[in-house]
């Protein structure tokens, strides 16, 4: 179910992000980010960039990091599971990864192959050294990445947000 333009969840969290000087938004193209990879992506005051796998966002933020940007990596639960040795970059090197997961393999699932690293996604990224923050509320979105970003940005240390299935909706084969 799309929320209107003027209530989507994407517009608290595109602020969020100008509010943190987030400058580099890495992602692979998704459904459930389409309304904030678009936001992103008109910011004169960021660069969005597309991926061919998640993991690679990784090494771009740390780059970014390096060059003096801050950054954000949007992706969906499957491509958590491709990030687990990227990872220990991050926490090694000591640079601050905000990560946004939007959900799968959750609420009314059609698709069998989404559910298992769906349903391991939080204990995945805890199991990294990831602080992660899970919300089933649009309304609550914004907030959360809020206190996401001000772990990530003044720790450094990497947190990732987990946005349900719930607030998305489940797909089906027609969409």
């Amino acid at each position: 179910m799309e929320q209107p333009e003027a209530a989507h969840w994407s517009n608290e969290v595109h602020a969020v992000l100008r509010e943190h000087q987030v400058r580099q938004v890495a992602y692979v193209p998704d459904a459930g980010h389409r309304e904030l990879i678009v936001k992103c992506g008109r910011d004169a005051a960021m660069t969005a960039v597309t991926l061919t796998t998640e993991e690679e966002g990784i090494a771009l933020l740390g780059g970014a990091w390096l060059g003096g940007q801050r950054g954000v990596l949007l992706m969906q639960s499957s491509g958590v599971g491709n990030c687990v040795n990227m990872l220990s970059l991050a926490k090694t090197c000591g640079f601050p990864l905000l990560i946004l997961v939007t959900m799968r393999g959750q609420w009314g699932e059609f698709n069998p192959w989404q559910v298992p690293m769906g349903q391991a996604t939080p204990e995945v990224l805890r199991a990294t050294g990831t602080i992660v923050f899970e919300t089933d509320k649009a309304a609550e979105i914004g907030e959360t990445v809020e206190a996401a970003a001000r772990m990530v940005f003044n720790g450094p240390a990497s947190a990732a947000v987990l946005i349900s299935q719930r607030v998305l909706g489940a797909k089906t084969f027609g969409k």
